[in-house]
C-alpha cells in the first residue's frame, strides 16, 4: 500500500504579498466530491460547513481567491485530484 501523499499549494497574492497554503489530501477533497459543481467560494465554504467536512477543508476554502466566478470541477481548485484515470484497475472485473 502507498503512503498517503500531502500536497502544498502556494499561492502567491500580488495585492496582499501575503502566501497562502493550502494542503489537501485525498481524504480532506474527498468532502467536495459530492458538492453542487459548478460552484463560486462562497457555495462551497456553505456546503463544506452544512456537510460536516472538517475545518482544514473550510480554512482551505477561504483561502481561495474570490474571483466571484464558479469552480466547474475539484481540478480547478486541487489540479493534482487524482481521477479514474490515476487508478490501475479493471471495473469490468468487478
Amino acid at each position: 500500500m502507498r503512503p498517503l501523499r500531502v500536497y502544498t499549494l502556494r499561492r502567491f497574492s500580488r495585492l496582499t504579498t501575503k502566501f497562502y497554503n493550502m494542503y489537501w489530501t485525498l481524504e480532506l477533497a474527498s468532502h467536495l466530491e459530492d458538492a453542487p459543481w459548478p460552484a463560486t467560494k462562497d457555495e462551497l465554504i456553505d456546503y463544506a460547513i452544512r456537510s460536516g467536512a472538517p475545518l482544514e477543508v473550510i480554512e482551505n476554502l477561504q483561502e481561495l481567491e474570490d474571483e466571484g466566478e464558479a469552480y466547474e470541477t475539484i481540478e480547478e481548485i486541487w489540479p493534482d485530484y487524482p481521477t479514474k484515470d490515476d487508478f490501475f484497475f479493471n471495473e469490468d472485473e468487478y
